[in-house]
């Protein structure tokens, strides 16, 4: 007798001894939440995320050791209408100047800043304190310029700065955030009771995903320690773990469900669960977790967080599906399926046959009836289809957001409008900075002046406005740096022109003679390129990785070459269709009014490197769950025909439930504010959707269909053994039986 994987020991013990697996789960949950919280978290530092020219730049600023910069906010005063009243104006200067001085957190109130084109008046405000929870305290001057316009009406008197832009920006996407936390969860029920048509059933999903949660936050932040965390750590981690905890759990009540109404006990049950449902959990859990390994390759540090934080959630997750999860089956029995909400219960019931067999939905039936008929124009036309959705992605332009993204609801934000069109040296800038010996200190100033007149006449670059450039130096003389602005947005062509002429050709020119000196152009035009042209970079290691260690995984899995290279081709499909749609969608301007956003131009840098590794992942959850139940089949002696039928006929319905989940998640992320989140959101979305329906439904029917008992080729290394050993050929249908091309290999 063959001893059973020790995947299906564990859970039968589980089963057999549910308070004790309940308790375990709940003291290694507490452990790691509170170990982490206990240990602290480390964050990336500026160094550690540096790419490029523009991260040897920012090295170069931090060792010349400037200190803090005190905050400085301004106060905008221009014409609501035509041209501005340059008295009205200096007298809404001088009162807000007497105002704003006594205000607390006030160290210096500067003299006005006309604009070159006497547009506006500018009254800059330093600010003291801690430069970075100058957002903290910016609600005392927000309330004094509220009192200067209400003494100058006929002009417009508003508050700009860093510190007041990144608190209307935390009011705003904090809201956010609490809106898309608070949908998910009731919307994630909500779907769970439609699909199981019982509360307990519905609930369990949540359950085990939020737990998983709850230890993967815990256990990053110990992990923070050896790779430092990016901001978006905990975010990637909430959002891979409520998809796969769903996802998995969804996949063993569904089969255990299914077990029982066979007439099986609760245990038996939950052990024939484990050892289908919860051996395509481990593999599925395998697939995402090599697929965000790949993410280690791309060598920073912020791909490295996120890589982190998703297989210690995969591997909680399924850590509990194996354990936990059949302790509260076993222990809930048929309560599981209480309390029953009458109509839906009835909706969601499986129908089954006098043998306990599950009869074949009509509605599935019907979808895949080109597929089985007529497998090779149904191939053809859908993978057309798909290719063509993915052919956008060729044109597919890179660029970080810029503040000009953000959204323009906030009034801090029109006021930055206002701010950068009449004083344009406050928008976009580069950084030119310069290490050196102390002894040679004055010849890098001299070399940074002429490079700063250098610019002057040039269009790409705004005109100065004070004596002399924007030049500092470091208290030990070792490192200088020069602000060199630009009139252009961020991500502007023009923009882009500017970092490349002081590049390539004006800061050689004047810096290229000093002896001993390095130099770097940094600034967020460069780190925009920079990351570009990194991720275009790393995007082919990556992908190559990916690949290659989930086809092994595939191919030693279901003991078949042939799965393993469909499985990856249709992941690609699918991929690339999702790439597709997000240029079409962002890249252009028509769905602007629908999604509510401003197009720019290009997709966010950093997310079609993650796009590919979380989309590779978890599309792989239902491509093992649907063709573990064909291969299934196919052991049971049902031709190939059939058995496709019946594997995909028979998942459908977790399927559907589980892509509606995500797919319902990730909208949600696509209403908020940022771009780079709608992105997110969207591409996720799309690309669940797609892959759930046409490649599912239609493009794997269609090709194992046609392929019939090639599909389970393998060569002699990875063939099974004993009764499933490859040559048993009376399981082939009669058709296959004769094919001198291939073995089929068993599941193991």
């Amino acid at each position: 007798m063959n001893r059973r994987p020790v995947t299906v020991r564990v859970a039968r013990w589980s089963a057999e001894h549910p308070w004790r697996a309940v308790a375990l789960w709940v003291v290694f949950v507490a452990l790691c939440f509170v170990g982490g919280n206990a240990a602290g978290l480390k964050e990336a530092t500026a160094q550690d995320m540096s790419v490029g020219e523009s991260g040897r730049a920012g090295v170069m600023m931090e060792k010349g050791k400037f200190g803090d910069e005190p905050a400085v906010e301004n106060v905008l005063i221009t014409a609501r209408s035509g041209a501005l009243d340059q008295r009205a104006a200096e007298a809404a200067a001088k009162t807000a100047a007497a105002r704003l001085q006594g205000v607390p957190g006030v160290a210096k109130v500067g003299d006005p800043v006309p604009a070159t084109d006497k547009s506006a008046l500018l009254v800059p405000i330093t600010m003291s304190g801690d430069p970075e929870t100058a957002s903290d305290r910016v609600e005392p001057l927000r309330a004094a310029t509220a009192e200067v316009q209400k003494q100058h009406p006929g002009l417009r008197v508003e508050e700009v700065g860093g510190p007041s832009i990144n608190k209307a920006l935390d009011d705003t996407l904090g809201k956010d955030f609490q809106r898309a936390e608070l949908l998910s969860l009731p919307v994630t029920l909500v779907i769970l009771i439609i699909a199981f048509g019982a509360l307990i059933a519905a609930g369990i999903p949540v359950l085990l995903a939020l737990s998983s949660v709850a230890a993967a936050l815990g256990l990053s932040t110990l992990a923070s320690h050896l790779v430092p965390a990016s901001d978006s750590t905990s975010s990637v981690i909430l959002l891979i773990g409520m998809a796969v905890g769903v996802d998995y759990s969804l996949f063993y009540v569904r089969r255990e469900r299914e077990e029982r109404a066979k007439g099986r006990n609760h245990v038996d049950a939950v052990e024939i669960a484990a050892e289908t449902s919860g051996h395509a959990v481990v593999v599925s859990g395998t697939a995402v977790i090599i697929a965000m390994a790949g993410l280690f390759l791309a060598n920073d540090v912020i791909f490295s967080s996120m890589a982190v934080g998703s297989i210690l959630v995969v591997a909680v997750a399924v850590i509990g599906s194996l354990t936990v999860l059949p302790a509260l089956l076993a222990k809930l029995g048929r309560w599981v399926d209480r309390p029953r909400v009458p109509l839906l219960w009835r909706l969601a019931a499986r129908r089954t046959d006098a043998n306990g067999e599950v009869v074949p939905s009509r509605f599935w039936s019907f979808v895949l009836r080109p597929a089985l008929r007529r497998p090779l124009p149904t191939l053809l036309v859908s993978v057309a289809l798909l290719l063509g959705l993915a052919a956008p992605a060729l044109g597919m332009q890179l660029k970080f957001p810029g503040t000009e993204d953000l959204p323009r609801t906030t009034p801090a934000m029109q006021a930055y409008d206002r701010l950068t069109a009449a004083y344009p040296s406050n928008g976009t800038t580069h950084l030119v900075a310069v290490e050196a010996p102390a002894d040679q200190a004055p010849a890098v100033k001299a070399a940074l002046t002429r490079l700063a007149a250098s610019t002057q006449g040039d269009r790409l670059f705004a005109a100065e406005e004070q004596t002399g450039p924007d030049l500092k130096v470091s208290p030990d003389g070792r490192v200088s740096v020069l602000t060199v602005p630009t009139p252009f947005s961020s991500r502007s062509d023009e923009a882009e022109q500017s970092l490349n002429r002081l590049r390539d050709d004006l800061v050689p020119a004047a810096l290229g003679g000093l002896s001993g000196a390095s130099y770097a152009v940094g600034g967020g035009v460069a780190e925009s390129d920079d990351y570009a042209a990194n991720v275009w970079k790393k995007l082919p290691l990556v992908v190559g990785f990916v690949l290659l260690l989930t086809f092994l995984v595939m191919a030693w899995t279901f003991r078949s070459v042939v799965v393993a290279l469909t499985s990856i081709l249709l992941n690609l499909l699918s991929a690339g269709a999702a790439y597709g749609l997000l240029v079409l969608i962002f890249q252009n301007t028509w769905a602007e009014g629908v999604l509510g956003f401003t197009s720019m131009g290009a997709i966010v840098t950093w997310l079609p490197l993650l796009l590919f590794v979380l989309l590779f992942g978890l599309s792989m959850d239902y491509h093992v769950f649907v063709v573990t139940r064909i291969r299934e089949a196919v052991q049971r002696g049902v031709p190939n025909r059939e058995a496709v039928a019946e594997g995909i006929t028979g998942s459908a319905g977790v399927v559907t439930s589980a892509a509606i989940v995500m797919v319902a998640v990730f909208s949600i992320f696509a209403t908020l504010s940022t771009i780079d989140m709608k992105q997110l959101g969207v591409g996720l979305a799309a690309a669940i959707l797609l892959d759930a329906t046409l490649i599912r439904a239609v493009v794997l029917p269609s090709l194992m269909t046609l392929l019939g008992a090639a599909n389970w080729w393998a060569p002699r290394l990875l063939r099974g053994s004993g009764k499933h050993a490859a040559g048993k050929r009376d399981d082939l249908p009669a058709e296959d039986a004769d094919e001198p091309t291939g073995e089929l290999v068993g599941v193991r």
